[in-house]
């Protein structure tokens, strides 16, 4: 059996634009509907939701049913373990957190390498093996997966360059929400003071040849930031789409 092709990466490795969507309900149901949706990729989300290891397991699986949309996983933290047990379960494109430092890019990168590249736990009878069914998976892994680190400090927007030459990260992703709030703009996501640093990045990434990526829900802002050149952009989130199209039905009759 051969590894599955990770359809994300070599996409934004071509340069071309993938559409995304946020997903932090922690339900495999609702992960499936919004699987089927029509979006290039979604993000399973641990770092600011209630998922899980196990509920994430159990969304890979509903996903899987849907080829044309690949799922990513952003981890909680840049952590060997962490990451080690999510690479198991069968992740092949993951987003890491709060990457400041080009070191700090290597520690990650480092964390999804089997020796001596890295410092990646074997397993073997893994969902990523297929139950051991995926031959010489650890030689060929690496060519599937996908390493996303995301900068969303003062001190990684000055380093981008740095980070971006850290070999094995495939793309940058700005955290628009922290970056906000490390220039002094907490509660902030569209501050005109802040977002020519956005463009800027997203400039600044694709020269030094890597894929940028940014979330934003606002519509303008999308494109504004697809013109600037970001190849993963998300254009929204599960929670938000539930939770103000609820309030649209509600008020269309409460009005």
């Amino acid at each position: 059996m051969e590894l599955p092709v990770n359809a994300f990466k070599h996409a934004i490795a071509a340069g071309r634009p993938q559409i995304g969507l946020w997903s932090s309900i922690p339900s495999n149901y609702t992960v499936e509907v919004i699987a089927g949706a029509g979006f290039d990729w979604i993000l399973l989300d641990t770092e600011h939701s209630p998922n899980d290891l196990e509920s994430v397991f159990s969304q890979l699986q509903a996903a899987a049913g849907y080829p044309q949309t690949s799922a990513i996983v952003r981890v909680p933290w840049s952590d060997q373990v962490i990451l080690k047990r999510y690479l198991d379960a069968g992740v092949q494109t993951v987003l890491i957190p709060f990457v400041s430092t080009a070191e700090e890019a290597r520690a990650a990168v480092s964390y999804t390498r089997y020796p001596p590249k890295g410092v990646r736990g074997v397993g073997g009878t893994t969902r990523a093996t297929r139950f051991g069914r995926v031959r010489d998976y650890t030689k060929h892994v690496e060519r599937e997966l996908c390493v996303l680190v995301q900068v969303e400090t003062k001190r990684g927007l000055d380093e981008i360059e740095a980070i971006c030459a850290v070999d094995g990260v495939d793309g940058v992703f700005i955290g628009p929400a922290d970056l906000h709030a490390s220039l002094g703009y907490t509660g902030e996501t569209g501050n005109p003071d802040v977002l020519p640093l956005i463009d800027d990045a997203i400039r600044r990434i694709r020269a030094a040849g890597k894929a940028p990526g940014v979330l934003t829900p606002v519509e303008s802002l999308a494109r504004r930031w697809l013109d600037c050149g970001a190849l993963f952009v998300a254009v929204g989130a599960d929670v938000g789409v539930l939770a103000r199209g609820a309030e649209a039905l509600a008020q269309r009759f409460k009005a």
